[in-house]
Parts: structure tokens; sequence; C-alpha cells
């Protein structure tokens, strides 16, 4: 009877246990979905649906087919999983995937997911598309990929891959799209790759493959799409290449690809774009690509192209974009050109063309920017050039225009930048700002206008920059409404301009005035006062008289203030000496009287800011008589005021960082985007979309060395540097990065772009793959490769000086800011970080960095000469393997000939009198650089020189001194 019972019990608790068994087993997919739920990271509670409730299922439901991003079909199978951008991390193990056999579509982008990609993917044959892109995943590509017969579309764009690249992806007979851009993958291509049926996009930029680009390529019939830049590769372009003809889009563009463009290209029929910039392409430009009849983007810029525009690119009637920039080609512009009736873009400068531009240029099509500066054309701008009326960007400086400006250029109410310095124009300036409602940025510098500045000028709503210096027979007067416009930078030196200084009403968008080297006269208005963001106001060489305003003292960001020669009369304000950014005060020669204030900052600008002035008294000139008082006969009182200001500027400090913490809080999140040549147009949500992680990028600290690395969304890899800024300092701060980002030379590492907001910008860089010198110094290298560095170091900072207008100081060089790119080239990093800081703080040196502001001043020669003194004891770590660092002024104490004999030895050059004397050279000239007096240094431009030219006539010029006395 127990055993009935025992029986009876038994089988009462296995009937329900039965039940829940087969409930969970026709639920198996909700369970393995919890099981893959259980191994992710979700902070932010994604898929906080996916929940299976409490009790039983008689009904047999699959509770999954009702969560987040989980398809079913009509039978209740799952046939679709899609996790993307839910903000998931974690690693996978892969183990749940064997049950989900009919899975078609699997979407894992925009997370985080790391670790090594799960093998069990592989297990999923019924998928047709796996999205990985945009993750972390790393290690090498797991084998098994092949197992996916039916796969269409393979996309792992964006995570970090090494290793090579996977063969086996080249047996899936179906695959159409292959996305293994952004990783680090090494090696070459597979030729394998060139055996895919079904083929249509093909995407490996942004990795570090090397090797040879496979010819099997050409192979690939059903192909459309291939981007293979921003690699390492060597070699050239393959012929083979021209036999893909379906392609449609061809991106090969930095990717040290060297040679002549294959002539078959041309046979690519159905090519709309061709994207070969930054490379080391040599040669002719094809005719043969005449025959690409759809072509509408061509991109060849920065390579050593050479030789004219062939006659026959003239038959590219759909042709939009076309960008030479930054070669060696020369000859005149094609008249046909400008009969191309799609043409919106021609990028032409950096090169040596001559002779006119084609004069009906603009007439036959929509042009838009228009890019020729710094060639040798000459001749008046074409008339129609803005005929459509959508031009807005002009580029036409340094060359050897002449004439008159166009007044079509008055019409042309499009146009946002235009830049005509450094020519030869002549006439009247004939812009109507009137009729210029977007025009930002207008540079006329450098040549011979004449008519005075328009008086209209106050009326361009937009206009920021306006510098018509070095027009010496310009004349007129400045027009009454100035400074009521929203003009940062007003810069009219040099102009024979006369009158009186308007009065400075609304004039709280100014921030550089310079109006130096002209005929001005009567007094600086106290309503100077009113421009809270002055930082530079140059009136040096006029006939300005009276009292210098005290108000100018109370200027907060004034950081260069030059009065030198006129004839101001009465006391220096006291003020002055109390100002919290003021580095430059220069009242020289004039009629100025009384003490100098004896507040340590104004004895730092040294005796050339005060002398001409023989009543004026004080240190640093001679010492005053001791009647007089340190605060002068109303001392007492200026004590008072002294006090009231600091109080003053307590408050103001206090107000304004509320207001800060206020703005940053609504205008935190309204980006922009400026991209410069070489990087896709792409909006600022693209960028900021592509980084791992928006936290980790403000964890940087501003201005510093840290980096972050992204991915873009061609896969091109760029480092990410941070800037803070405040909103107030947003505009300089732009233009002189802008400046930054169009300083292009192989020696420099290039700013592609950058994306702001009122108080934050990430600026986008070149990635560089092979580390810094500071890493490397300690690496033994041949005397060949050491003497290269030094060569391309000097070269890239000879660039900054020479050939940017203005000049860029670096402001800190040193090893650890010299990077190496895929072929070891050395290249300056950092260069102008240390301006930007100064822009920040308003200080001196951000009044005198802002673009296109005329000749070299004082402070900034200063800094040239700094950078001078740091080249030269790179040199001498170079020579010495590392061990002598921050040596330049040890190095003039000791014996010649100790020192190079201790770097005979570091360099084991025993007996080789060629590389004696190379090394010999390098240590002279870096002597010369470091020595302790400044003006004793040569420029960059002579230091090349030295060590080059000297190089190549060392018979003519026997010592680096006899080399140095040339120069």
């Amino acid at each position: 009877m127990e055993i009935f019972h025992c029986f009876f019990y038994l089988n009462f608790l296995l009937v329900p246990l039965m039940f829940f068994v087969a409930v969970s087993a026709a639920d198996l997919y909700s369970d393995t979905l919890l099981s893959l739920k259980s191994e992710l990271v979700d902070d932010h509670g994604s898929l906080e649906d996916w929940f299976v409730p409490s009790g039983y299922n008689p009904s047999g439901k699959i509770y999954a087919c009702s969560w987040s991003g989980v398809k079913c079909n009509k039978n209740s199978t799952v046939t679709g999983l899609d996790l993307s951008m839910k903000m998931l991390g974690g690693a996978i193990s892969g183990k749940q995937f064997n049950v989900f056999t009919e899975l078609v579509d699997l979407n894992l982008s925009y997370n985080s997911f790391s670790g090594q990609l799960p093998v069990g993917i592989f297990n999923l044959t019924s998928l047709r598309s796996l999205d990985i892109s945009r993750n972390n995943f790393s290690g090498h590509f797991p084998g098994g990929v092949s197992g996916l017969g039916n796969l269409v579309v393979l996309d792992a764009f964006s995570n970090s891959f090494s290793g090579s690249l996977p063969t086996e992806v080249s047996q899936l007979p179906h695959l159409k799209v292959l996305n293994l851009a952004g990783s680090y993958f090494k090696g070459p291509i597979p030729s394998e790759y060139g055996s895919f049926k079904s083929l249509e996009f093909l995407h490996l930029a942004g990795n570090m493959i090397s090797g040879s680009v496979p010819p099997e390529l050409g192979k690939l019939k059903t192909v459309t799409h291939v981007e293979i830049g921003y690699n390492f590769y060597q070699g050239s372009i393959p012929w083979q290449l021209g036999n893909m003809s379906e392609l449609q889009y061809l991106d090969i563009a930095y990717a040290n690809l060297s040679g002549s463009i294959p002539r078959e290209l041309g046979n690519l029929a159905k090519l709309e774009s061709l994207f070969l910039f930054r490379n080391q392409l040599s040669g002719l430009l094809p005719g043969e690509f005449s025959k690409i009849r759809p072509l509408t983007s061509l991109d060849l810029s920065d390579n050593l192209l050479s030789g004219p525009i062939p006659e026959s690119l003239l038959e590219l009637k759909s042709l939009r974009l076309l960008s030479l920039f930054y070669n060696d080609m020369s000859g005149t512009v094609p008249e046909g050109i400008a009969e191309l009736p799609s043409l919106e873009t021609l990028l032409i400068w950096n090169n040596f063309f001559s002779g006119n531009l084609p004069q009906s240029l603009g007439r036959n099509s929509n042009l838009k920017w228009v890019d020729v500066s710094t060639n040798n054309f000459n001749g008046s701008i074409p008339a129609d050039i803005c005929l459509q009326g959508v031009l807005f960007k002009l580029m036409l400086f340094s060359n050897n225009f002449t004439g008159g400006l166009s007044t079509s250029l008055s019409n042309c109410s499009s146009l946002v930048r235009l830049r005509l310095e450094d020519n030869s124009f002549s006439g009247e300036i004939p812009l109507k700002f009137s009729r210029l409602p977007d025009i930002t940025y207008v540079d006329l510098s450098g040549n011979k206008l004449t008519g005075g500045i328009p008086i209209d000028i106050s009326q361009a709503p937009k206009l920021e920059y306006f510098n018509v210096s070095n027009n010496p027979e310009l004349g007129g007067t400045i027009p009454a409404q100035t400074w009521s416009s929203p003009l940062q930078n007003f810069s009219a030196s040099s102009c024979g301009i006369i009158g009186y200084l308007p009065p400075f009403q609304n004039c709280k968008s100014i921030s550089v005035v310079e109006l130096s080297m002209n005929s001005l006269e009567g007094t600086v208005p106290e309503s100077v006062s009113n421009c809270q963001a002055l930082e530079r106001f140059a009136l040096a060489n006029n006939n300005l008289s009276g009292h210098i305003p005290e108000e100018l003292a109370g200027v907060p960001t004034l950081g260069v203030l030059d009065l030198s020669h006129n004839s101001f009369n009465g006391p220096i304000p006291a003020k002055f000496g109390s100002s919290s950014s003021l580095l430059l005060l220069n009242v020289s020669f004039n009629d100025i009287s009384g003490t100098i204030p004896s507040a340590k900052l104004l004895r730092a600008m040294g005796s050339s800011a005060f002398i001409g002035n023989p009543k004026l008294c004080g240190k640093p000139l001679r010492p005053c008589p001791s009647s007089v008082a340190i605060f002068g006969s109303r001392g007492a009182g200026k004590l008072i005021w002294v006090l009231l200001l600091c109080a003053g500027v307590i408050m103001f400090i206090t107000l304004s960082i509320l207001g800060i913490i206020y703005i940053q809080r609504g205008s935190k999140r309204q980006w922009k985007m400026i991209s410069f040549a070489g990087l896709p147009q792409f909006t600022a949500n693209d960028v900021l979309m592509s980084f791992s992680s928006i936290e980790s990028m403000d964890a940087l600290p501003p201005l510093s060395a840290s980096a972050c690395k992204a991915v873009l969304p061609t896969g091109i890899t760029v480092s990410v540097k941070k800037i803070e800024w405040e909103a107030k300092r947003m505009g300089v701060m732009l233009e002189f990065i802008t400046q930054i980002g169009n300083a292009r030379h192989k020696n420099l590492a290039r700013l592609l772009g950058f994306c702001y907001n009122k108080h934050l910008a990430y600026l986008l860089y070149d990635y560089a793959p092979n580390g810094n010198l500071a890493e490397k110094i300690r690496v033994k290298r041949e005397w060949a490769a050491k003497y290269k560095i030094v060569i391309g170091i000097a070269k890239g900072l000879c660039f900054l000086h020479h050939d940017c207008h203005p000049a860029i100081a670096h402001g800190d060089l040193r090893s650890s800011n010299i990077v190496f790119d895929e072929n070891m080239e050395p290249q300056l990093s950092e260069f102008g970080f240390k301006h930007l800081l100064e822009l920040n703080k308003g200080s001196f040196a951000a009044a005198t960095s802002k673009r296109d502001t005329g000749d070299t001043n004082s402070a900034t020669k200063e800094e040239l000469y700094r950078d001078v003194y740091s080249f030269g004891e790179i040199m001498l770590e170079i020579l010495s393997n590392g061990r002598l660092t921050n040596s330049g002024a040890s190095i003039q104490s000791k014996s010649g000939e100790v020192v190079l004999r201790e770097i005979y030895n570091e360099n084991e050059v025993g007996t080789n009198v060629p590389v004696q004397e190379e090394i010999k050279l390098v240590l002279e000239v870096a002597t010369l650089c470091t020595m302790s007096r400044p003006s004793e240094r040569p420029s960059m431009e002579n230091t090349l020189k030295l060590l080059s030219e000297w190089k190549s006539n060392k018979k003519n010029n026997p010592s680096i001194e006899a080399a140095a006395a040339r120069l």
C-alpha cells in the first residue's frame, strides 16, 4: 500500500515537470537568446524586453518572436537577429548560434563587442548577410567562413582584426559585398581575391596591407566598387585593373604607390570616380582617360605628376571634380576646360602652371570652387567666372595676375571666401559688400590696388576677415561704420590711408586691428574700450597724437599694443602693469613722459619698447628723479583704482565661468564638420559615430599629445586629438586650425579635418603607423638612414617657416613630435599646438599667429629661432643615438674634436671618410643652430641649404663656415 502511494505521488510530481520541459523545449529560441543576453554587457537596458514571463506556457508561444531585434517567419522560426546600435558590449562565445539553423540575417554592428569573432557564427549555414561592423573584434579572422555557402554580404568594417586577410572568403560563391576595411590586417592582398564570381563591392582600405596590388584583381568582372587605399603597398598600379569592365568607383588613395598611371585604366568605360591622391605616382596624366565618358570625379592630387593637362580630357563632359593640386605639372590650362558643362570644382594649386586662365571659365558650368593658387598664372580674372551665381570659393593667391578686379565679383552673391593676395592686381576694389550676404573671408593684400576701402564694408553681414595690407597706393579713409560689422580681423597696414580712426561703436567682434605704416592722425577714441575681444592693436608709424587711452588697459584680451613711431604724449597708463593678457606694449619713438609703471610685466618688455621718448624714465630706461612717486602724483588714487579693478576682474571672471557653463549645456551638441583636401566630405555625425567611444574622447586632456584612434566611414584610420576652447576664442582658433590644415608637405603630419561645436573640437590627423623618433632614437641605423631623417625634419620645418604665409612656428619641436609614416619618412606632428594654446588664452602669440596677417613680426621670429635651436638639439640626439639630449647649450662649451670623436664611435664609422665628413657637417650645423644668441642662428632655409647644398658642392665649399658665410 505504501509502495502504491509513493508511486502515485511520484506520478503527481512528474506530470507538471514533464510539461514544463516540453514547454521549455518548444521555446528553445527564447532560452538560447537569454543565454546570449547573459554574456553581453547591456548598461543601457537595450534588451530589457528580452524576458520570459513566469508561469506555464500552455500555448507553446515563442516569446522571442516579440522581442526587439528578433525576426521570425510565419512558422515562428527565427530568421533574423538585429542587435545593431544597441550600445552592447562584452565578448560573445558563439555557443548559442547552432540553434538558429534558419537564420538569414545577423547584424551586430555599431556596438562595442570585443575579443575573438566567435567561430560559432560559421555554423549559421543559411546566413545571407553578416554585419559585424563598427565593433572591436580583435585577433586573427577565424577560419571556417567558407561554411557560409549562401553568404551574400560580409561587412566587418572598423574592427581591430590583425594578421592576414582571410583567403577563405574567396570560396564564397554568392558573395557580393566584402568589407574588411578599418582594421589592422597585414601582409598582401591574397591573389585569390581575383577569383570571386559574384563580387560587386570590395573595401579593404585603412588597414596595414603591404606588398604589391595583385594584378589578379583585374579578373573581377562583376565588381563595381573597389576601395583599397590607405594602405602601404610597394610598386605600381597593375595595368590589369583596366580589365574590370563593370567598375564604377576606384579608390587607391594614400597607398604609397609609385610609377606611372597605367594607360589601361582608360578602358574602364563605366568608371565614375577615380581617386589616386596622395601617392608617389609620376609621369604624365594619361590622355586615354578621355575614353572614360561617365567620369565625374578625378582626384590625382598630392603626387609627382608632371607635364600639362591633356587636351583630350576635354571630352569628359560629365566631369564635376578635377583635382590635380600638389604635383609638378606645368603648361597652360586648356581653353576647353571652360567648356566642360558639368565642372564644379577645379583644384590645381601648387603646381607650375602658367599663362592665362581660360577667359570663358565659368560661362558654361556651375563652378563652385576654384583654387589655382601658388602657380605662375598671369593675365586677368575671367569675367564670367561667377556667371552662374554658385561660386563660393575663389582662390587665386600667389600668382602673377594683373589688371583690375572683375566687376562681376560684386554680383557673385554666393561668394564665401575670396583670396587674391600676392598678385599684381590694380585699380579700385569693385566689391559691393552689400551684395555679398555670405562672404566671410576677403584677402586682397600684396597687390597694387587704389581707390580706398569700399565704404559699405560694414554691410557684409558675415564678413569676419578682411586684409588689404601692402597696397601702398590704396589711400582713402577708414569707413565710418567699419567696426560695427561682425568683423574679427581688419588688416590695412602699408596702404597710404589718411584721416582719423572712426569711433569704436558696436565693435564686440573685432580681435585684430592692423593699421601700421599709414598716415592716420588725431587721437585713439576712448570708445576703443567697447572692443572687449580685441587681441592685437597695431598702429605703428602713423601721425597719431594725444594721450594713450587708459581704457585700452581694461580690455581683457589685449595681447599686443603697438603705438610706436607716432606723436602720443602724456604718461603710460599704470593699469597696463596689471593686465593679465598683455605680452607686448611698444610705445617707442613718441613724446611719452613720466615714469614707466613699475610692474614686472612692463619691465620685461625691454628698453626697445620705450626708447625714443626723452621725457620717459624708469626701468628698463634711465632711473627717474627720486621725487617721482611710484604711482606718480596721484599715487593713492591710482592704488584705489587698481584695487577696484581687481575686484571687478574677479567678478567678471566669476560671471564668465557661470555663463560658459550655461552656454555649454545648451550648445555642446551643435557639431559642425570641416574637411581639408584628401578627406571625403562627411558630416560631423558621421565622424562622431566613427569614434569608438565619445566618452573616451572626452577623457583626453585638452591640447595634449594623447590621441584616440578612430576609423572613418571609408575605412580611413585617423588619430583624434581634442581641443577645448572658449566660445569667444573659437573664431580665431578656427582660422589658425585652417592654416594648419592647409599646410601640406610630405614631412608634415597631415590634418585631414575637424569637427567642432562652441566649446570643443576633435582634430583628425593621419594615423602614424610607425611610432615616433623618441621611441626609436636608440635603434641602431646606418648613417644614410639617420641623414635621411635629419633632412626630412629640416624640409618639414623649412616649409613651415618659409613656405607658409604667414610663417608657422612649430613651437614644441622634440623627438616625440617627429613621427614616421609607412615609408619611415619623418613627419613633424603637433606643429602649431603651442599657438593654439596661446590663442585660447588670448596671449601675444595668439595675436601674432593668425593666418595671413602680413609680414613675420618680432615675436613670431623669436619662435622660429627657438624652432631652429630645437632642431639643433634633435640633430645632436640623432648623432649620439639619444645620448646627447637637451645638450644645445652644453655642446657650445665642449671641444669640437672630442665631441666629434665620441660621435664617430657612436656611429661606428671607422675609416669611412665620406661618412665622417657628413657626420662632421651635421655636427657643425647643429652647433650653429644652438648658438646662444638667436640672431647668430641660421634660418631653416639656410640650414637646409647647409645640410644639402654643401654636401653636393663640398669641393667648392671646403668648410661649413664658408658655406654659412655665403648664405
